[in-house]
């Protein structure tokens, strides 16, 4: 028989892999009626999977998702990084970053102290360093924007306090991204703001822009740490950091 924690990690990541598919499907050629159903029944899935958390995995989720809907806002309608088929922030997005961080929180953890959380990091490095440099080199379409996030991706699982978390959120935000841009629910514009930089469809190194938002909800577990400690625990890896 599986142990619970076990149970529960393969519970959360079946349901983040399943729905993301499930809701981004479903989304496409549907009206905005339709994606406030799917938003709806996004948030109904992401608190019931929080009831069974600590009460500091769910302040980080909340903090995950204000800071990502910022950044929604600021990237797509603002800024053009890219566009959503109804040129909107769909109701399901801000839910759905809550989703993939409490994936991405759930495997980091469940590999913490073990082998897998030895060879896990580096073999991400090296998945996300090939992809950057096929985006560079090879690719039809010059991704060098998916590079230079790269580079932040590789900084925080080399430097950051929970590289396992921000290695997870790689191949989370990767099957998030691939899936997402395939069905046309979004699509990456091929230049940056100001044409500093080309742009892949996804950029290869997304994951390190990701990361910045991890980093908001590690950054509440820290603090809450301190302040409620020993009550609220931080649940990532405790070495020191700069990120």
């Amino acid at each position: 028989m599986l142990h619970p924690t076990r149970r529960r990690l393969l519970l959360i990541c079946a349901i983040s892999v399943l729905w993301i598919a499930a809701v981004l499907l479903a989304d496409r050629g549907a009206g905005i009626w339709t994606q406030r159903t799917l938003g709806a029944f996004t948030w109904l899935l992401l608190l019931v999977l929080l009831r069974g958390e600590s009460r500091s995995v769910r302040y980080q989720v909340g903090a995950v998702i204000a800071a990502a809907t910022v950044l929604e806002y600021t990237a797509s309608p603002l800024l053009g990084l890219y566009t959503y088929r109804l040129h909107n922030v769909p109701s399901f997005v801000p839910p759905g970053h809550g989703l993939v961080y409490l994936a991405a929180l759930t495997i980091g953890g469940a590999m913490y102290g073990t082998r897998a959380g030895i060879w896990f990091p580096r073999a991400v490095l090296v998945l996300a360093g090939a992809w950057a440099v096929w985006g560079v080199a090879i690719s039809a379409r010059p991704d060098v924007g998916g590079a230079a996030l790269y580079l932040f991706l590789a900084a925080f699982i080399l430097r950051g306090r929970a590289p396992l978390v921000y290695a997870a959120a790689f191949v989370v935000t990767a099957y998030l991204e691939v899936v997402g841009t395939n069905v046309g629910t979004w699509a990456w514009a091929h230049h940056s703001p100001m044409d500093l930089v080309s742009l892949g469809n996804p950029p290869s190194g997304i994951a390190g822009g990701y990361c910045f938002l991890d980093m908001v909800g590690i950054y509440v577990a820290a603090r809450l740490a301190q302040v409620h400690a020993p009550e609220v625990v931080l649940e990532t890896a405790p070495e020191p950091s700069v990120a």
